[in-house]
């Protein structure tokens, strides 16, 4: 045996690796396809009859340029053209489709690798049976002795070096037990989605089941049973009365001997739990007493020595404690593993195995009867002081008595067999007339399969209609009965409509300057209100987002967000939430100019034209606050000063444009304005743009200035044209709207023909 660290440190640095992988080997040819038979997949490959099919164009495997693309049918044949990267990595089916999830998890890096690992000793990291017992003999033995050298004195050099290999190999085989039962219970979790795959792989289970407990029995020969009850009996001992005015501890200082010994007693205690260390280490804990003070100090010696009688009295209570009797394993325990939270993606899920202590550990590779890892559930038969520790307050483990289940933990997992099961027909890879209504298993499962899912989806429901919503919103919705089906995510979006990356438009600062509102730019120049509208979003977004692949996927979220009727609705927290790019192309922290709706006089800066707001009336402004009776600003969601980071969440409050003209009791951020307002379609912006044409024309008329271009025939046909706007939408512009606007342009007319008749030669 080779030296490879120490003790549990090996156990927490060799989990990284993937053991065992022998035997013959699988793969994804093997795997039964159930429905997913026959599914069409886009594969690419080279001008060659017999040349490797890749299930993407940018696989490094693919080393050609003339790349032939075709879409084939699933089936063994194809799969076993795969090249091996894309079998891997479960390429072929699109993310976030029943396939596409269904090929990941089944791929060589999922459920397949877990099948062929951890079956069998692994050939670079094997040792014997017998092996595993001289080292579990000599780690006890050494316990023993441990405490009885003096505090100077070495040991021989190699008595030293073969514990040092006996606890490398102890960490080792616990490393495999932990690793196997990790392995085992993701392989059955991964199953519970695929059930046709179920009897496929019971063959390769039984194997791992096997191999797991003999890595267990192995395992439980590097622990004393006996030490488990002592120490049990250890950390269960009430504080027993402290010597604090023994003289031999006045070196310490009268005010410190209390909270010294209190500290002693503590770290006594947590030490036991150390099951590697024994008893015999714990007896080195004399030396915090003296920690800090000289060792030519008088009376230091004293101290310690006194402190090493006193721990030893510690050590005689538990073993005192721990009864012949109750070493006797007597009491049957049910113990519950922690699961992952439904829908936890699977390259998070952490083991729990990791955070219980070496005591706990010890417990279950000594006593546990029936483990069915699983269903989460083990059977522990253990001695009385070894039960009363798993049932109380700091166990690690939740137990409960084997006949006792009314506080059991539930699990939150899959509601029933069949609606978790993920088939054709419930996410996009199905025409939409065939869906399958969606269920929270389903969900759950795109979010533990397929993490880098889309985060908005656009959903259908009888109650509902068409609706675009994030993950976290269905679930809920879900959780109350909601019935519908998911038509599309972001991904699935034509690129025919989100169209190609534009490259960056070159204005010089100046130009840019002078397109946005209130900044000098003329109303008459077609730029004008530029930045307010969806254009320049989808601008703003491109320009913040890097790679091809984010800005790609950026723009198909802000296309799919713009369809949400309340941007609230999109909040799904963070980090499952929406980009920050994505909330700058959906928003805007520019101010609208709202003069030429104004009532005439009712402006500081002007007077204003009563022109109607149209289409601009529902035009949404988004605000941290705009109750002037709760203390607080109103803040932009993209403020920096928001308690929130760029994003619109539940909590905000949502006006219209037609709300904000009504209010003057406003108390809005010096800094943002107080508010973001959502883009303007092109019907409103193109509204915003003639409502000031004609309110200029009206202020050049009541200042009798002449028109646009100094000549009023001009500002006529101006006015002829603005006289013959319409939105795309009819339903924007009301009677009483179009009538107001109509009115206000025949009056101009009449004005600019009176200005004309008087300018006019005679």
């Amino acid at each position: 045996m080779s030296g490879r660290g120490s003790g549990i440190s090996w156990l927490r640095a060799s989990r990284s690796r993937r053991w065992g992988l022998v035997g013959s080997e699988l793969t994804m040819a093997d795997v039964p396809l159930g429905p997913f038979a026959g599914s069409l997949i886009t594969v690419y490959s080279a001008k060659s009859k017999a040349a490797k099919l890749h299930g993407s164009r940018q696989c490094r495997q693919l080393r050609t340029s003339d790349v032939m693309t075709a879409k084939v049918s699933l089936d063994e044949a194809v799969l076993r053209r795969l090249c091996t990267r894309c079998a891997a990595r479960g390429a072929g089916g699109r993310p976030g489709t029943g396939l596409g999830m269904f090929l990941l998890a089944i791929g060589e890096t999922g459920l397949l690798c877990h099948l062929q690992s951890y079956r069998e000793p692994d050939e670079d990291e094997c040792w014997t049976d017998h092996e595993a017992r001289g080292a579990a003999e000599l780690l006890r033995v050494q316990q023993r002795l441990d405490g009885l050298d003096g505090e100077d004195e070495e040991d021989d050099a190699s008595l030293r070096k073969a514990r040092e290999e006996a606890e490398n190999l102890r960490g080792l085989i616990f490393s495999h037990w932990c690793g196997a039962r990790g392995s085992l219970l993701e392989a059955e979790a991964l199953l519970t989605y695929f059930p046709w795959v179920e009897e496929w792989a019971k063959p390769s289970l039984r194997i791992k089941a096997r191999y797991l407990e003999t890595l267990r029995a192995q395992a439980a020969r590097f622990v004393d049973r006996e030490e488990l009850v002592v120490a049990a009996a250890a950390m269960a001992l009430p504080m027993p009365e402290l010597p604090c005015a023994d003289p031999a501890f006045a070196v310490l200082g009268g005010s410190r001997v209390s909270s010294a010994l209190v500290r002693l007693w503590r770290r006594w205690q947590s030490t036991a739990a150390r099951i590697w260390e024994g008893p015999g280490a714990r007896a080195y804990l004399s030396c915090e007493i003296v920690r800090g003070i000289r060792s030519s100090q008088k009376g230091r010696g004293a101290a310690r020595a006194e402190a090493a009688r006193l721990i030893e009295s510690w050590e005689e209570l538990a073993r005192a404690a721990a009864a012949p009797l109750d070493r006797v394993p007597k009491r049957r325990l049910t113990g519950h593993v922690p699961h992952a939270s439904a829908g936890t993606p699977r390259h998070v899920v952490t083991d729990f195995l990791d955070g219980l202590d070496e005591w706990t550990l010890g417990v279950l590779v000594t006593w546990a009867v029936q483990p069915e890892w699983g269903s989460g559930v083990l059977t522990l038969e253990v001695p009385d002081l070894v039960a009363e520790r798993l049932l109380g307050p700091a166990s690690g483990l939740p137990c409960s008595p084997a006949d006792w289940t009314a506080d059991s933990p539930k699990h939150e997992g899959r509601t029933g067999s069949e609606p978790g099961r993920l088939r054709p027909g419930v996410f996009d890879d199905t025409p939409v007339f065939d869906r399958c209504p969606v269920t929270l298993d389903h969900i759950r499962a795109l979010r533990t399969l397929a993490p880098t899912a889309d985060p908005l989806h656009l959903v259908f429901s009888a109650s509902g209609g068409a609706e675009v919503l994030p993950l976290s919103t269905l679930e809920r919705r879900l959780t109350k009965g909601w019935l519908g089906v998911l038509i599309a995510g972001a991904s699935d979006l034509p690129a025919s409509l989100i169209g190609p990356e534009e490259p960056e438009r070159n204005h010089d600062s100046e130009v840019r300057a002078t397109q946005l509102p209130g900044r000098g730019q003329d109303v008459h120049d077609p730029h004008f209100g530029e930045s307010l509208g969806l254009a320049e979003g989808r601008h703003r977004t491109l320009r913040q987002t890097y790679g091809t692949e984010a800005r790609q996927l950026n723009l198909r979220l802000l296309a799919l967000a713009r369809g949400a009727h309340d941007l609230r609705s999109l909040d799904a927290g963070r980090p499952s939430g929406l980009p920050t790019e994505v909330w700058h192309g959906l928003l805007t922290e520019d101010r609208l100019n709202l003069a030429p709706f104004r009532k005439p006089g009712s402006n500081r800066r002007g007077s204003g034209s009563a022109l109607p707001l149209g289409p601009l009336a529902a035009v949404q402004l988004y605000t941290t606050n705009a109750n002037p009776l709760i203390e607080g600003k109103g803040h932009s969601p993209l403020c920096r000063h928001a308690q929130h980071s760029a994003a619109v969440v539940r909590g905000d409050d949502l006006l219209a444009v037609a709300d904000l003209m009504a209010r003057t009791d406003s108390d809005w951020c010096s800094k943002c304005g107080g508010y973001a307002l959502r883009r303007l379609t092109d019907t409103q912006l193109s509204y915003y743009r003639a409502a000031h044409r004609l309110h200029d024309i009206k202020e050049q008329l009541d200042n009798q200035t002449g028109g646009p271009d100094a000549d009023p025939s001009g500002v006529i046909a101006c006015l002829d044209e603005l006289a013959t706007w319409q939105p795309v939408d009819d339903a924007e512009w009301c009677s009483s709207d179009s009538w107001q606007w109509q009115e206000t342009v025949r009056e101009l007319t009449r004005m600019a023909a009176r200005s004309h008749a008087v300018t006019r030669p005679s």
